[in-house]
């Protein structure tokens, strides 16, 4: 008899479907009995139990959000460091249980996390951060201790530890001379006392240079033991990644990490001079988000990295370079930003007006409001839209582009192509999270590629046959799902539009794409608004049914959900916070047999069953075998 997850791939392939991906954060993965600590980790025993999970079910890999280094008051991941991993999804037990780690964490210290943990379904970050990391210091300690001693219990460990700082000598030094300023000072570095320390790694005339250099070198002496001990848990936290990709190889998954656009103020501090000074970048007005979203994130200066060997391209292709040597592909986050950036005044008195009021990075050649952008224009005037009712952020503000235009604009994200092609990865699994809006010249670099874009079902506006988020007008290269991480959950939503008497549209949407053959469209739109459950069982099978190779659930969605993970545009402790249960596995399968959870042989059998699907002999053993399931 073959594996539920054989069948499923049977049925994949029948639907022309490359990539089945699961999507979830570091923080939300599953402990195991006794390991709770209050947050997950893909690297404890619970979340690498989670993983084969997903593998039984027929996923065929696994996206992470970002996995950079967080500060204790701000949680989110898409405002985490570019190089430094996460401490935090250390696996504590690893390092008191594994003979690779030489016991260099007390079994007690691991107990008192636990005993002092806030378990429940959702993370407290500044809690988990606090006692995590002193956990995480006494084993820094510990090494340090028996390292200086000459241990011959830790001594491959220190051989180890000596080839990874070296390998990452580039950035590690900055990130953990910051790590050493920060801990008495806090990570607000424009708030140093010192002057001198806020500008450490800027560009300095000869002089000024010297001095910084030296400076540089004093505090390396002054906070020599911070400085081991963050080298230390960051080489931690990549071998400690490096084993799960091990482990995700051996179950059949692709790992998928995440490109965010944004870059941590500690980035900030390190890398200064390679950002405008002048200009933050944001979300302009738009249909997911009315009024827009002052992000503030830095962006890399076009002058140094239009040129072919500038120091922002440099610092680009060190970034996409490390994280293609981690994961076997990559999601784009806001390729927009890479691409033709939002941006508005960094000095501006009230952040949401100025972002609502901004501009295109590279499309500005004449705005009387933005006159320092026309330095960087690529667009010329009469290639932008005569009509001056057009918004400047609108996709169609841009109307044409010569070739060596498309080439400028596409510096950045040739940088990401190229890496991917060194590293062996398929350009395929570059993930570009293109959602409500595609400018011009955003389109015209995606199709110099031939990448897609993600196509987000739940936001499909029923009234117009050309939206873009339904499922038909998907192609073949995009990304399809029901939802993701800034979106409700789709058991919330059928709720929803019970109640707001939406669902018979719904229903009837989707009874025209998956009716079977034959079938009376007006019974099975019936049949689909009467039970919420089956309508969102629905929704899945209109995802697997569209010409889209590529598959993405957010496991809220699989596991039956109805909290969102985040909402956008707010800051809450709720948000990046919604845990996965230990008891999952039997919680799930009870959800799976009444339907509140995505039940995914049942959603591939309806689209295998949909309407223009060919019947072969393959496609019934698939169905029997998936009814069976």
């Amino acid at each position: 008899m073959p594996t539920e997850a054989a069948i499923v791939a049977r049925a994949l392939d029948l639907l022309g479907k490359r990539n089945l991906v699961l999507s979830l954060h570091d923080p939300s993965f599953p402990a195991a009995p006794g390991e709770d600590i209050g947050r997950g980790s893909p690297y404890a025993r619970g979340g690498r139990g989670f993983l084969e999970f997903a593998a039984a079910l027929g996923f065929t890999g696994v996206q992470f959000g970002p996995q950079g280094l967080t500060s204790a008051g701000n949680p989110s991941p898409y405002d985490s460091t570019i190089f430094a991993r996460n401490l935090l999804s250390i696996d504590l037990f690893a390092l008191a249980r594994d003979p690779a780690w030489a016991g260099i964490l007390a079994p007690e210290a691991c107990a008192r996390v636990v005993a002092d943990a806030i378990v429940g379904p959702r993370v407290d970050h500044r809690h988990v951060h606090a006692a995590h990391s002193a956990a995480l210091a006494g084993a820094a300690a510990d090494f340090a201790a028996r390292a200086a001693a000459r241990d011959p219990t830790v001594r491959a460990l220190a051989d180890d530890l000596a080839r990874f700082a070296d390998q990452h000598h580039a950035w590690l030094e900055r990130d953990a001379l910051f790590a050493a300023l920060a801990g008495p000072r806090g990570d607000d570095w424009p708030g140093w006392p010192d002057p001198r320390d806020r500008d450490l790694y800027r560009s300095q005339p000869a002089a000024e240079a010297a001095a910084c250099a030296q400076r540089r070198r004093a505090l390396q002496v002054i906070h020599r033991d911070a400085i081991a001990r963050h080298t230390f848990l960051q080489f931690v936290a990549h071998r400690q990644h490096a084993d799960l990709r091990a482990v995700t190889r051996g179950l059949g998954l692709k790992l998928y990490g995440d490109l965010q656009i944004g870059v941590s103020t500690q980035d900030l501090w390190s890398y200064r001079d390679r950002f405008l000074a002048d200009y933050r970048m944001g979300a302009p007005p738009s249909r997911t988000n009315p009024d827009g979203q002052p992000w503030n994130y830095p962006l890399l200066d076009p002058c140094q990295y239009l040129a072919a060997d500038g120091p922002a391209r440099r610092l680009m292709h060190a970034r996409v370079d490390k994280l293609l040597g981690e994961f076997d592909g990559l999601r784009i986050d806001h390729p927009h930003g890479l691409i033709c950036p939002w941006v508005y005044r960094a000095d501006a008195p009230d952040p949401l007006r100025a972002v609502q009021t901004g501009a295109r990075l590279f499309e500005s050649p004449n705005l009387p409001d933005h006159p320092d952008l026309a330095r960087h224009a690529i667009a010329r005037p009469e290639q932008l839209s005569p009509d001056p009712r057009t918004p400047r952020h609108a996709d169609n503000w841009v109307r044409d582009l010569d070739d060596a235009q498309v080439d400028a604009y596409s510096t950045l994200f040739d940088v990401i192509v190229a890496a991917a092609a060194a590293h062996g990865r398929d350009r395929g699994d570059l993930v570009c999270e293109v959602l409500s809006t595609l400018p011009y010249p955003l389109r015209r670099v995606l199709a110099r590629h031939g990448l897609g874009r993600f196509r987000v079902t739940q936001k499909a506006n029923l009234a117009d046959p050309a939206d873009g988020y339904r499922s038909e007008n998907a192609a073949p290269p995009d990304w399809i799902m029901v939802g993701n991480h800034d979106t409700p959950t789709i058991w919330q939503l059928v709720e929803r539009w019970q109640r707001a008497d939406t669902a018979a549209a719904q229903a009837r949407y989707l009874a025209a794409r998956l009716a079977p053959d034959g079938a009376d469209l007006g019974a099975f739109a019936h049949d689909l608004a009467a039970d919420p459950r089956r309508l969102a069982q629905a929704k899945f099978a209109d995802i697997f049914a569209s010409p889209a190779r590529n598959v993405l659930v957010f496991f809220a969605d699989l596991l039956g959900y109805r909290e969102s993970y985040n909402v956008p545009g707010t800051v809450s402790d709720l948000n990046w916070s919604l845990r996965i249960p230990s008891d999952y596995r039997q919680s799930y399968a009870a959800q799976r047999r009444d339907r509140s959870a995505l039940d995914l042989p049942s959603t591939l059998a309806m689209a295998l069953r949909a309407r223009g699907q060919p019947r072969t002999q393959a496609r019934d053993e698939v169905l029997a075998a998936l009814d069976a399931l």
